[in-house]
C-alpha cells in the first residue's frame, strides 16, 4: 500500500479556500496517481478552532471529500466536527464512509473539552488488507490507548494540530507507539499559524520497528512512502520478536 500524508497550511476558518488549496496540491503532485490512501490533519478544512459552527461539517464539506475520493480513486481519512464531536472519518475509493472515530482525550489545556463532546469508544477498521486504529492528536499521549488495541491492528493513524513548540514530543511519541506495539504508525499534522500558535508539520510514518518511512519535515505537499506497507510485514516482525505475548494485562 502507498499512503499519502497531505500536509498543508490551513487558512484559519476558511473552508472554501482550504478546499481549493487541497485540490491544487493534489493536481501538482506527481505521486497522486500512485497513492492508495490519503490522510489529512485534524479539523482538515477549518483548523483547530473552538468555533463549533465553523468546524461542523456541512453536506458540501462531506461531498467535497467523497468527490475527491472518486476523482482520484483513493481512500481518504480526514478530520472534522459532527454533532459536536471532533472526528476522524475514513472513506473508501467510492467516497463511502467506512469508519468514524470521535476523539476521546480532549485537550483540556486548550479548553477543547468546553466546546466539544468526548467520544467514548475506540474503533478499528480494515482498509485493503490493513487493520487500522484511528486516533486524534492528544490521544497520542496516552500509551494505554494504543496498547489496548495492539493485538487487533497492524497500524495506527493519528491526525493532529500539534504545535511547533512541542514538535519533539509529537515525533517521539509517534515512533514510540510504533515500537512498543510493533505496528505501523502514521501521523499527519499541519503547518502554518493559528493566531499565536505555530505548527511545524513534521508529518511522519514509521514501520513496525520504528524506522522512518515518510518524513514530511516542514514543507507543504503530498508525501508518499517508497517502501511498501503490508500487514504481513507487521506479522513477520511480531513473529520474529514476540514481545506482545510478554505483556502483563
Amino acid at each position: 500500500m502507498k499512503i499519502g500524508l497531505l500536509q498543508y497550511n490551513i487558512k484559519w476558518e476558511d473552508k472554501e479556500s482550504n478546499k481549493t488549496k487541497i485540490r491544487e496540491i493534489l493536481e501538482r503532485s506527481d505521486d497522486n496517481a500512485q497513492v492508495d490512501w490519503i490522510i489529512f490533519s485534524e479539523m482538515t478544512l477549518s483548523g483547530f478552532t473552538m468555533n463549533r459552527k465553523i468546524a461542523e461539517l456541512s453536506d458540501l464539506d462531506k461531498n467535497f471529500f467523497s468527490q475527491l475520493a472518486r476523482d482520484y480513486n483513493v481512500n481518504i481519512s480526514f478530520g472534522g466536527v459532527e454533532d459536536g464531536y471532533n472526528k476522524l472519518i475514513t472513506l473508501n475509493r467510492k467516497g463511502e464512509r467506512i469508519n468514524e472515530y470521535s476523539k476521546i482525550h480532549l485537550y483540556s489545556f486548550g479548553k477543547e473539552n468546553e466546546y466539544y463532546k468526548s467520544g467514548n469508544k475506540q474503533s478499528a477498521f480494515e482498509l485493503e488488507g490493513l487493520k487500522i486504529m484511528p486516533a486524534i492528536c492528544f490521544d497520542l499521549r496516552f500509551s494505554y490507548f494504543f496498547w489496548d488495541m495492539a493485538e487487533k491492528v497492524d497500524a495506527y493513524i493519528v491526525i493532529a494540530a500539534w504545535p511547533k513548540s512541542r514538535a519533539q514530543h509529537w515525533m517521539t511519541l509517534l515512533r514510540a507507539r510504533a515500537i512498543e506495539n510493533q505496528a505501523y504508525c502514521f501521523g499527519v499534522n499541519r503547518i502554518g499559524t493559528e493566531g499565536k500558535i505555530e505548527y511545524s508539520g513534521n508529518s511522519m510514518a514509521f514501520n513496525s520497528l520504528g524506522e522512518v518511512l515518510i518524513d514530511a519535515g516542514n514543507d507543504e505537499g503530498l508525501f508518499v512512502n517508497t517502501a511498501d506497507i503490508r500487514a504481513d510485514l507487521t506479522a513477520e516482525i511480531r513473529q520474529k520478536f514476540p514481545f506482545l505475548k510478554e505483556r502483563k494485562k
